[in-house]
C-alpha cells in the first residue's frame, strides 16, 4: 500500500477538554517550516521598503498598466514603470503632507482598482499613514460610518464615487478635510464640498500642491499599522481590521517560500490581472507580492461584461478570482463546447477524460496529455490570453466540478486558498498537480500554526479519527486587533490563537477541507440542529443547481430553499419534457420545481443526509444571487438576514404548500 505524502508536521500534542473547555487537536505547521519559520529580512521593515527595493532593482520594468480609451473603446495597455510610479508616489505623498496629514493619520481610498489607487496606497506606505479602503460595493451608510469611525482626514475617490462621499456630510465633516479625485472634479462638486469647509482637488491639481515642499520620510517599523480594512460583515457595523507591516511581510515571504518549494515562484516577467477589489485583503497582499518581484500589474477597465476582453488583451500569467467569476468562465466554456457541433463536442470529451485520468494517476498537467493540449485545450488557454499559468481562487469554496474542469481545460494550475482579513488573507493554499487536493484549500502556508478546536454542540471532534473542529490560527501574519473594538478582539483572539469561526476537516495528506461555519446553525421545531452551510455545500453538488440558499427556523419542522437553477440543465429538462417557455416562465412551472427538488433529494440520499436535512420545497429564481440586491457581501458571502427579507413572500408560499 502506497503511503500518503504528508505536507504537515505535528509540533504540539493534542489537549483533552476539561473544566467545560473543548478539546484541542494537535498543532501542525507546513513541513517546510518543521525547523522553524524563515525570519523576515532585517533590512525590510515595511511595505514601503519592499516597493523601494523593487524600484532600485527594476526601475524600467512595467509596473502599472491600464487600457487606453480610444473613441470610447478600450485599446491597448499603456504602462508606467517602477521608477515613474515611484516619482508620482513621492509627489502625491508631499501633497498629502501639505494638507497637514502626518504619520499615523488615516487616509481613505474609494474606487475600483486602477493605477491611482496603487499610487495613493504607496503614498500611505511612504509616509506612514494608515490606508483605509472604502468598499466600492458598499453604500453611503457604510462609507459614512467608516470615515467617522476611522477618523479619516483625507480621501482619494474615483470620479463616479465623489457623490457618495458628499452624501456623508454633515456627519463626516468633523474628520474629513480633503477630497482628491482620481480624475477630474466639477465646479458644483467643489462648491458643495466648500460649503462644509472641505477642500477638493482633481488628481492633476493635487499633484502640484506639494511640489515646492520637502518632507522627510518617517521611520517605519514592522509593528506599525499599514492598513485598516473594514470587513463588511453580514450583521452590525463593519469592523476595522488593523493589519501591520509585519503581517503583510510575513504573508509575502511565506507564500514565496511555498511557491519556491514547487518551482512556481513569481518573477519580474509575470503579469498579474487586477480586478478583485484592492479594498479587500486578498487582492491587496497579492499585488504587494507582485510588486516585491518587480512584476507587472494590469487593471480591468471596470466593465464586468468585458472581463474576458481585458484578459485577452493583457495576456496575464496569473490572476486571482472568486468562485462566482470562475463559475461564469466555466459556464461560458461549457456553453461554447456544447454548441461546437457533435464531432468537436465528442473530441473534447475524449480529450478531457483522457487527460483527467492521467492527472489522477499522478501525471503533472503538462505531461498528462501534451498532444490534446496542443490541438484541443490550447483554444481554452488562448481565450484566457494564452500565457496563463496560475489561477488562485479564494473568498468562498469553489465547487469540485468547476475546479476539476478548469484544472484540466485551461492548461493552468487552478488552486484554492483560504484565509480571512484577520489572517492577512493566505493561511492555506492547495498545491499544483495534486488532484487529491481538489475540493480542499490545501495545507497550511509555511508561516502559520494550525489546530482544530472541538465544537461539541455541532458534533465536531478535533480528536476523532477524522479530526473536525473550528480552525484556529497562530502566526506573525495575524491582525493587530479590531480598531476601537477591544471587546470584539477578545472574542476571537484567545491567547495567541485567532478563532476563525470556520469548521475544518484535516485530510490524510495534511490538506484542510472547509466543511461548515460555526455560527450558521439553527434549530428546527422538533429540536434538531441544522448546519446550513454544510447542507448548501452538499446540495450545490447537483448539476441542476448554480447556487442555493437553505432556510429553516425553530417554528417550522422542515427546510425550504431558494435555488438559482443551472439554466443549461433546466433547458435540457424542458426539451426532454416538451416544455416550451422562456426561463422566467419555466422557473414558475411546478413541474420544473419538482424536477429540481427531485435532484436535491437524490443528492441528499447519495450523501446520506438525515431526514430533517432534506429540502421539502423550492423556489426557483433565474436571476443569480448578487451584490446589487444586497444578497451578497463584497466577498460574495451570503447576507442571510437580507435573503430572508428579500424572499419572504416565496418562503411563506413554500411553507403554505
Amino acid at each position: 500500500m502506497v503511503e500518503t505524502e504528508k505536507f504537515i508536521v505535528e509540533i504540539e500534542k493534542a489537549k483533552e477538554g476539561k473544566d467545560g473547555k473543548p478539546s484541542i487537536g494537535p498543532v501542525y505547521r507546513n513541513v517546510l517550516a518543521k525547523d522553524g519559520f524563515i525570519p523576515l529580512p532585517q533590512e525590510l521593515d515595511s511595505c514601503w521598503d519592499i516597493f523601494c527595493r523593487s524600484v532600485k532593482k527594476f526601475p524600467n520594468n512595467p509596473m502599472l498598466g491600464e487600457r487606453e480609451m480610444v473613441r470610447g473603446k478600450a485599446g491597448s495597455y499603456v504602462w508606467s514603470t517602477y521608477q515613474e510610479v515611484y516619482d508620482l508616489v513621492l509627489k502625491i505623498g508631499a501633497s498629502i503632507c501639505s494638507c497637514g496629514a502626518m504619520q499615523g493619520d488615516r487616509c481613505g481610498i474609494y474606487g475600483a482598482n486602477c493605477s491611482n489607487w496603487v499610487i495613493a496606497m504607496q503614498a500611505c506606505n511612504a509616509y506612514g499613514l494608515y490606508c483605509v479602503p472604502l468598499y466600492d460595493t458598499l453604500g453611503a451608510g457604510a462609507v459614512e460610518y467608516i470615515i467617522s469611525h476611522a477618523e479619516i482626514s483625507i480621501v482619494f475617490v474615483e470620479e463616479s464615487k465623489i457623490s457618495e462621499v458628499l452624501k456623508t456630510f454633515p456627519s463626516s465633516e468633523k474628520y474629513l478635510k480633503t477630497i482628491v479625485s482620481f480624475g477630474k472634479i466639477s465646479l458644483q462638486q467643489k462648491k458643495e464640498a466648500g460649503n462644509f469647509g472641505i477642500k477638493m482637488y482633481s488628481w492633476n491639481d493635487f499633484l502640484l500642491l506639494g511640489i515646492d515642499n520637502r518632507f522627510d520620510l518617517p521611520i517605519k517599523n514592522k509593528t506599525d499599522i499599514c492598513t485598516i480594512m473594514y470587513t463588511s460583515g453580514t450583521t452590525g457595523d463593519p469592523k476595522g481590521v488593523m493589519i501591520s507591516n509585519e503581517s503583510i511581510l510575513s504573508i509575502i515571504f511565506g507564500v514565496n517560500n511555498h511557491l519556491e518549494s514547487m518551482n512556481q515562484e513569481f518573477c519580474e516577467t509575470d503579469v498579474y490581472f487586477s480586478f478583485l477589489p484592492l479594498a479587500h485583503i486578498f487582492d491587496r497582499v497579492t499585488e504587494e507580492l507582485f510588486i516585491s518581484k518587480g512584476a507587472a500589474i494590469g487593471f480591468w477597465h471596470k466593465d464586468i461584461k468585458r472581463l474576458l476582453d481585458d484578459i485577452k488583451e493583457l495576456k496575464p500569467t496569473v490572476f486571482c478570482a472568486v468562485p462566482r467569476v470562475l463559475d461564469r468562465i466555466y459556464s461560458g466554456l461549457i456553453e461554447k463546447i456544447s454548441s461546437a457541433g457533435v464531432l468537436k463536442h465528442a473530441l473534447f470529451n475524449i480529450a478531457y477524460s483522457y487527460k483527467l485520468r492521467n492527472m489522477h494517476k499522478g501525471y503533472k498537467h503538462v505531461e498528462a496529455a501534451p498532444i490534446f493540449d496542443k490541438i484541443i485545450f490550447n483554444k481554452v488557454n488562448e481565450g484566457l490570453g494564452g500565457n496563463l499559468r496560475l489561477i488562485l481562487s479564494g473568498a468562498a469554496p469553489l465547487s469540485h466540478s468547476v475546479e476539476t474542469f478548469l484544472r484540466v481545460a485551461t492548461c493552468a494550475h487552478v488552486l484554492q486558498g483560504y484565509g480571512l482579513t484577520e489572517t492577512c488573507a493566505g493561511s492555506f493554499a492547495a498545491q499544483p498537480d495534486k488532484m487529491a487536493m481538489v475540493g480542499t484549500v490545501g495545507p497550511p502556508l509555511p508561516m502559520v500554526d494550525i489546530c482544530l478546536e472541538s465544537v461539541p454542540d455541532m458534533g465536531y471532534d478535533a480528536l476523532s479519527s477524522t479530526p473536525r473542529g473550528e480552525i484556529c490560527i497562530r502566526g506573525k501574519c495575524l491582525f493587530s486587533g479590531y480598531y476601537k473594538r477591544e471587546d470584539l478582539t477578545k472574542e476571537v483572539m484567545i491567547g495567541d490563537w485567532f478563532h476563525t469561526g470556520d469548521i475544518g476537516e484535516w485530510q490524510p495528506d495534511g490538506s484542510m477541507k472547509i466543511i461548515d461555519r460555526k455560527k450558521n446553525i439553527f434549530k428546527l421545531s422538533q429540536g434538531e440542529y441544522v448546519s446550513v452551510e454544510k447542507l448548501e455545500s452538499i446540495y450545490s453538488l447537483s448539476p441542476s443547481v448554480d447556487a442555493i440558499w437553505v432556510y429553516g427556523n425553530s417554528y417550522k419542522s422542515f427546510l425550504v430553499a431558494v435555488v438559482n437553477p443551472n439554466l443549461e440543465s433546466l433547458k435540457q429538462w424542458a426539451q426532454v419534457n416538451d416544455v416550451t417557455a422562456d426561463v422566467n416562465t419555466m422557473c414558475d412551472d411546478p413541474r420544473a420545481r419538482n424536477h429540481v427538488l427531485g435532484e436535491l433529494t437524490s443528492i441528499g440520499e447519495k450523501e446520506k443526509l438525515k431526514g430533517f436535512e432534506f429540502i421539502k420545497a423550492v423556489h426557483l429564481d433565474p436571476m443569480p444571487f448578487d451584490i446589487e440586491r444586497d444578497l451578497l457581501g463584497p466577498t460574495y458571502k451570503k447576507k442571510r438576514a437580507q435573503f430572508l427579507k428579500y424572499y419572504q413572500k416565496a418562503i411563506e408560499d413554500m411553507y403554505m404548500t
